[in-house]
């Protein structure tokens, strides 16, 4: 998906700024409230855009940055509390123009979802939790939780490579070097300190018992960052919620089997995972597939990998201009909105 497919709006917040962006058609799910974010930075990356793209398929998916971290106005600190970061949500869904919304609450953005799910019960149709937990006190013990806190404090460089073991444990050299990089750049080292003071001093069991929206609870086995039982114990405190155990031991939704939390979220919304038509079958015809050449597979295929125009026009060694008109056409015959919906179809039909 193209950088240009993204636009960075601001919301005004307390005399500060808050980034938020949207993209895709239908209904809102909205996405944030997790310590360390940058909406420009995250898009960069070809895993998270084709998460993002796969949960945008049928749904306008937003997402912002909290106050003083990411795009947002670093002048400001980050929100402190709970009641703090409702707030901020608040100000992104009515900035967004929207009245109902699905969320998805990922690792400590679970906190602020619930909540959100919890004061305002008429206003969402579905909440998703993952990675998630109810006590920050829960996370670690005492000693380590401010052996962590004191060196992102006193030496943001060592923090911030101690924290990428801990997200990214299956990362390669350089892309824990890269996801250093991304954490000195999403967040100063007071504003790293102070979200991550925050994450160990959220506590959500006050609230999750009453959230009455329909509740998905996803948590991957062997999570470093989170211990799966902590998970367990969210689907446990809200009423009804559902909880889908997945493999792996990545934190991050967009590495390790990325499109299998796709697939439990897209399903629990209501989309048309399940009864999708196969590659072999369109609505172009019944029982036709739509007429792709084989250069408008390949360029489909990357598209759905997450690359950018000049990332696929260097692979494919072709120029941008030509690349733009292959997924102009892609789109047109596949009868498809956005970028997004032509990578997610080529994730149903098997393509990659």
């Amino acid at each position: 998906m193209d950088a240009a497919d993204q636009v960075i709006r601001y919301a005004e917040h307390e005399g500060a700024s808050i980034a938020w962006s949207a993209i895709g058609h239908g209904p809102p799910l909205v996405i944030g409230g997790w310590w360390c974010s940058h909406l420009d930075l995250d898009w960069r990356q070809a895993r998270f855009r084709r998460f993002a793209s796969g949960l945008a398929a049928e749904h306008t998916v937003i997402r912002y940055d909290r106050p003083g971290t990411g795009a947002s106005d670093r002048s400001r600190p980050p929100p402190g509390t709970l009641d703090e970061e409702l707030a901020v949500l608040e100000t992104v869904t009515a900035a967004a123009g929207v009245e109902r919304v699905s969320l998805f609450g990922a690792s400590s953005g679970g906190g602020v979802a619930s909540l959100f799910a919890a004061r305002h019960p008429d206003a969402v149709d579905r909440l998703v939790l993952y990675g998630t937990y109810a006590r920050g006190a829960d996370l670690a013990p005492p000693a380590a939780r401010e052996a962590l806190l004191a060196v992102v404090r006193q030496h943001w460089g060592i923090g911030s490579r101690v924290l990428s073991d801990l997200f990214v444990p299956d990362a390669t050299a350089s892309e824990r070097d890269e996801f250093v990089e991304f954490q000195r750049r999403a967040a100063t080292p007071e504003a790293a300190f102070a979200s991550l003071a925050e994450v160990y001093a959220m506590d959500s069991t006050g609230h999750l018992g009453a959230v009455r929206a329909p509740t998905l609870v996803m948590h991957r086995r062997d999570d470093r960052a989170i211990a799966f039982a902590l998970g367990r114990d969210v689907a446990e405190r809200i009423p009804r919620a559902r909880f889908v155990e997945l493999q792996g031991e990545d934190h991050f939704p967009w590495r390790g089997d990325a499109d299998a939390i796709v697939r439990e979220t897209r399903a629990f919304l209501g989309d048309r995972v399940g009864a999708m038509p196969d590659p072999e079958s369109r609505a172009s015809g019944p029982g036709r597939a739509p007429h792709l050449t084989e250069r408008e597979r390949e360029v489909l295929r990357l598209v759905a990998r997450g690359e950018t125009d000049a990332e696929i026009a260097a692979h494919l060694v072709l120029s941008v201009h030509t690349v733009h008109r292959h997924v102009a056409n892609i789109r047109a015959r596949l009868g498809v909105p956005s970028r997004a919906a032509a990578a997610a179809w080529a994730m149903r039909s098997g393509l990659i």
